[in-house]
């Protein structure tokens, strides 16, 4: 899978923030989070009600069209992440397939396990808002995700086209190189199961988009369906909302952070390409390697 490169450089900005953070572990958060303002069941959101987010009434029309069940189904509305607008900008640049899309493949000895498993994962999205969250930047100034209240999971059926291997075919159906999600809407996972005869197990291609989470996060989405199928799920801690940390982000101005990256690139005078390759876009399927 692509993998994402980080490099953190020390600075002023990055301790002061790391300071305000640290300081925000007393009782009063150092950066105070607006709270959200649309009432649970509103036939209507207006402007004044999305404090994280600047929107006319028009563009929030548009957002809520795409929202299966309108408006009282909005939870939230926001900014993306810095992260998360450089994998909408790629995703929107492919044009066929996904690079950014995840894919597990699980087998099950008996039906009601697949039920009981995706039962799991339902509650853990219905826990989490960047779990129930969409993408939408159709018609809109700067892209933004919204949060719904309830975001049921896409199961489909798969049909073998052939006799034998269903795993390769169900694999087949499923490539992140030919599949795209829509990222209008929420969860953005798709379940594609699957009866294999031959080993009389049923399977399941689990399908999850990078733009609401990562590995880690499906170690964490593991770790809580774990808990849940083993009848622990009032152990599990409240969750945080993904809102509090899009805060974080807008705390500190684009202006800034541009300055300061201006300063640090500054004698960079050409592309950082290894070996010259411009070519990169894509999922990484032309990419040999050899060891000697």
């Amino acid at each position: 899978w692509p993998l994402e490169v980080r490099t953190v450089f020390a600075s002023p900005v990055l301790a002061e923030m790391a300071q305000a953070i640290c300081a925000g572990q007393g009782d009063t958060p150092a950066i105070m989070v607006p709270s959200n303002r649309i009432p649970v069941g509103s036939p209507f959101i207006t402007p004044d009600m999305l404090p994280l987010v600047s929107l006319s009434q028009t563009e929030i029309d548009s957002i809520v069209d795409t929202v299966a069940g309108g408006a009282a189904n909005v939870q939230d509305i926001y900014p993306l992440s810095p992260l998360q607008e450089g994998i909408l900008f790629h995703h929107l640049l492919q044009t066929e397939g996904d690079a950014y899309l995840l894919r597990s493949l699980m087998a099950f000895d008996s039906h009601e396990r697949l039920d009981a498993f995706l039962d799991a994962l339902q509650q853990v999205v219905d826990r989490h808002d960047i779990l129930r969250t969409a993408a939408c930047w159709q018609g809109l100034a700067h892209p933004v995700q919204v949060v719904w209240r309830e975001a049921p999971l896409s199961i489909e059926a798969f049909i073998p086209t052939e006799e034998g291997d269903v795993p390769t075919q169900l694999l087949a159906h499923t490539d992140p190189r030919q599949r795209r999600l829509d990222l209008n809407r929420a969860p953005l996972f798709a379940a594609d199961i699957a009866h294999d005869p031959e080993g009389d197990e049923w399977l399941l291609v689990l399908s999850f988009h990078h733009l609401v989470g990562d590995h880690l996060t499906l170690e964490r989405i593991v770790a809580e369906m774990t808990a849940i199928l083993q009848g622990g799920a009032e152990t599990l801690a409240a969750a945080l909302p993904y809102r509090n940390f899009i805060a974080q982000t807008l705390s500190v101005p684009a202006e800034v952070h541009e300055a300061y990256f201006r300063e640090v690139l500054a004698n960079v005078d050409e592309p950082t390409l290894p070996y010259g390759v411009l070519t990169v876009q894509g999922d990484g399927a032309g990419v040999s390697e050899a060891h000697h």
